[in-house]
Order: structure tokens, then C-alpha cells, then sequence
């Protein structure tokens, strides 16, 4: 629901003339997550599907997988994200699409991948957060486990794909790629992950804090949270300076950061009984004339507006056709992207612009819109 657009959202921003494969009757299933809506199209849709265009096609027909293989045959690159086995029972999988373009680069969104047992296991993000470990490490450190706030696995998995069909293409000769939820999260927790394969344990949980580096957390300040980032011993001593306590440092149970992790409980109490003396907009300012990585703790409006008032705004403004003006959250990639995205489109938006490049007349789209092989948009 989420990897799979969210990577073609991605490419579509990278230049990619990206065509979404869509149910006549309904469409993508997001298009129904809401609320809230705009213009009739659920946020949770609009969120990763500008600039993309939309062919509404019923691959339960046979016209439709024809349709669907003339599309594939025509395509530098096929992406699928179907429970697994889906694409081949609809007549568009790997070797069927293969048949008719070899160098087709052909990418699998799946749960928990082909070879694993039991097979077919259906793989949304919130499973996959609890079966990678990923909710394990997730919450306070009393409690139970939290999954993370935004569907995070479906993103690394999205962006993972991205690079492998990127990379791909840049061969040139054709692949078979399968990008499963389960391994993105597994992947995704690399230093947790990769201490526990060191050390046999199970990792803890610590809130905000970070398992191998202190101070790397979220403190109280007279006015909000601040996030701190001492990385290393120059970092910790500039931010002890900043803060009017140089005795901590000379301490031998905080001059090193393996002493810090070690007696964490000891330092973090004696921090946070400073930085709630002041205002987090004074200790951001000081600690970042020190060069101490540090920010405030804000809310996602807050968060947008900031980034606005810095100087570039992390949103672009698309003419959406019911919507209209819309604000939709931009790229993050500077310098390689489009710079007039276009809107997440209305289903079947452009499935009689797709079919006329197939070479379909007029005459055939009506017939095939008539017949419920296709949907127009209304």
C-alpha cells in the first residue's frame, strides 16, 4: 500500500514518466484512507503519488492483462506490490512480462519474500515492525513496545527499491529484484542490530536515548524539549561549557563516552537539572554557537513552518483538479529532482491519454471504458 508507491513517487520525482496500474472500482486502496481528504482523495493517497499518471484497468479480464503486458513491454522498469504471487495469478509476473521485454528491470515489494516459510504471508508495515525487532527497541524504557510513528518500513523498503532499479538501469541488461518489508526493517536497524549479533543480547530499550552514545537524547528546558547530540568527548565538553558545568568532564566517570554510556544514570539527571533552568530558544542558541548539534522538539506544523522560515520551504504547491491549490511535502533530494511536480492524479485521469500510446483508437477506448475493462475519469 505504501513501499510500492512511495518508490515510484520516488522515480517519478527522479524524471520518471511513471504510469499507476489501478482498479477500475476503487482504485488504490489509499485513495480510501481517511479521513482527512482533500478534494475527495484521502492525505494518506495524496502523500506519495505526485507526479505520477493514472490507468484504471481491470487485470481480472483478459483484455485488461493485455493491456497491463502492453504497458510492461513498452517499460524500462515494472513495479509490483502484491501479496506474493498476486502479479503472476493477474497475468503480470516477472516471466510473463519478461516474454515480451527481456531487458525489463522488474522489481518485487513483498512482506517476508519468496523463499521464506509459510509462503504468502501478507506484509504491512506494522507487521513488519513488530517481526523485525523494530518495536522491541521502540518506547520508553519502561512498558510495552511502540511501533514507530509513520509506517518507517515501508519507506526504507520504497527507497531500497529505488536504488536497486536505479542501479539496474544503469546496467543496462534486465534484473529480477525482490525487496521484502521484512529484510528493509531488519537492515534498517544496523548498529542495533549489529550489537546484538556482537553480544548475544537483546537490545534495550531507551527512549529517546541513544544505546551507544551519551548525551544523545531529549531534555526538559522552562519552555519545551530540546534534542541533544554530543557525539563525541569534543562535543560533550563544549556542551558542558556551554551550559556552565566544565566540572563534569574532569570527572573520570564522564571524560570518555564509553564512561558516559556506562554511568548514564549518573550524568543525565545532573544535565537535565541545568537545562531546565532556561528556554529551549537560549539553549539552542548557545549550544549551536558552541557547535553542539542540537534542536527543539516540535510538532510536524511547527516543524513545516520552520523549514519555510529558514530559507526553503520542505513543501511544493500543485494545481490539484478537485482539490485545487494543494501543498503536498516536497522531495528531499536537491539538485537532481523536477521542479514542476505535478498532482497525485484522479483515477483513471489518464488511462485514455496511456491507451491512445498504446496505439488504441478513440473508438476502442470507449468500447473497452463501456465494457468495464478500463475506467475514465469522471
Amino acid at each position: 500500500m505504501l513501499a510500492g508507491p512511495y518508490c515510484t513517487m520516488v522515480l517519478a520525482d527522479l524524471g520518471a514518466d511513471v504510469v499507476k496500474v489501478e482498479r477500475p472500482q476503487g482504485g488504490d486502496e489509499t485513495r480510501a484512507w481517511g479521513p482527512p481528504f482533500a478534494g475527495g482523495e484521502a492525505a494518506y493517497y495524496l502523500s506519495v503519488n505526485r507526479g505520477k499518471r493514472s490507468c484504471a484497468v481491470d487485470l481480472s479480464q483478459p483484455e485488461g492483462r493485455q493491456l497491463a503486458l502492453d504497458l510492461c513491454a513498452r517499460a524500462d522498469a515494472v513495479v509490483e506490490n502484491f501479496k506474493l504471487g498476486g502479479a503472476e495469478r493477474l497475468g503480470v509476473g516477472y516471466e510473463q512480462v519478461r516474454e515480451r521485454n527481456p531487458r525489463v528491470v522488474y522489481c518485487s515489494i513483498s512482506g517476508f519474500g519468496s523463499v521464506r516459510e509459510p509462503k504468502g504471508r501478507p506484509g504491512y508495515d506494522f507487521i513488519a515492525q513488530a517481526e523485525t525487532g523494530l518495536m522491541s527497541i521502540t518506547g520508553p524504557e519502561e512498558g510495552p513496545p511502540f511501533k514507530v510513528g509513520v509506517a518507517l518500513v515501508d519507506v526504507l523498503a520504497g527507497l531500497h527499491a529505488t536504488a536497486a532499479i536505479l542501479a539496474a538501469l544503469y546496467r543496462g541488461e534486465g534484473a529480477r529484484i525482490e525487496v521484502p518489508l521484512l529484510d528493509s526493517g531488519l537492515a534498517g536497524l544496523v548498529n542495533v542490530a549489529q550489537n546484538a549479533v556482537v553480544t548475544g543480547r537483546e537490545p534495550e530499550r531507551h527512549g529517546n536515548a541513544h544505546p551507544n552514545i551519551v548525551p544523545y537524547q531529549d531534555f526538559e528546558t522552562a519552555s519545551g524539549r530540546i534534542a541533544i547530540a554530543a557525539g563525541n568527548d569534543g562535543l560533550f565538553r563544549a556542551l558542558c561549557a556551554a551550559i556552565g558545568r566544565d566540572d563534569l568532564p574532569a570527572d573520570e566517570r564522564f571524560a570518555s563516552n564509553a564512561a558516559r554510556v556506562e554511568h548514564r544514570r549518573q550524568l543525565i539527571p545532573e544535565l537535565q537539572e541545568r537545562l531546565r533552568d532556561r528556554p529551549a530558544d537560549e539553549w539552542v542558541e548557545r549550544l549551536d554557537a558552541a557547535g553542539v548539534p542540537v534542536g527543539k522538539v516540535r510538532s510536524v506544523p511547527d516543524a513545516l513552518a520552520a523549514a519555510a522560515a529558514a530559507g526553503r520551504a520542505a513543501t511544493v504547491r500543485v494545481d490539484h483538479p478537485t482539490a485545487g491549490p494543494l501543498d503536498l511535502v516536497a522531495s528531499p533530494i536537491w539538485g537532481a529532482t523536477t521542479s514542476d511536480a505535478s498532482p497525485p492524479p484522479l483515477l483513471g485521469e489518464h488511462t485514455a491519454q496511456v491507451l491512445r500510446e498504446l496505439g488504441r483508437s478513440e473508438e476502442e477506448v470507449e468500447r473497452l471504458a463501456a465494457r468495464g475493462v478500463v475506467a475514465l475519469a469522471e
